[in-house]
């Protein structure tokens, strides 16, 4: 998809360290996200203002179609990671309307891509069709993870 400066990042789903991630690289890299999640879920309101105050275009919705509307990538994660303290079925019905599915992909911009950290849970974050279909590239991005991580290992043992 080439640079990321002036493309639109989707992320829906539980407002986790991965957003956290993308919200730092926002103010570094120009690009606009909009993060779809319940309330209870959203990302800390003094982090998103820091990235504001750095001029990092955020919006932060309880509207995964607003999130999704011309996007260039959406991007999702495990709903319950390991280690969560949480009711598991209460937290999942909460995130059910924030799945990644046909219809959100359909609101994306028609070459946008679809990413994920993996593992997956499908039917539940992301549907079998968006997971296996042409705009995925999750198993890219799981390539491209197992060269950054021997570079970093690399990086670490000089």
């Amino acid at each position: 998809k080439g640079p990321i400066s002036n493309k639109k990042i989707a992320w829906l789903g539980d407002g986790n360290n991965i957003v956290y991630s993308l919200i730092e690289a926002a103010t570094k890299f120009n690009f606009e996200l909009s993060i779809a999640c319940p309330t209870k879920f959203k990302p800390d309101k003094t982090i998103v203002k820091w990235a504001k105050s750095k001029n990092a275009k955020i919006l932060i919705t309880k509207n995964p179609e607003e999130a999704a509307n011309l996007a260039d990538c959406v991007m999702t994660d495990k709903w319950v990671s390991m280690g969560d303290k949480v009711k598991k079925k209460k937290k999942k019905k909460l995130l059910k309307p924030y799945q990644v599915n046909k219809k959100i992909m359909k609101l994306a911009k028609k070459d946008a891509i679809f990413m994920h950290c993996l593992p997956a849970n499908r039917g539940e974050e992301v549907t079998n069709e968006v997971m296996d279909g042409k705009q995925s590239v999750v198993w890219l991005e799981a390539l491209n993870r197992i060269h950054v991580q021997k570079s970093i290992i690399q990086w670490c043992l000089k």
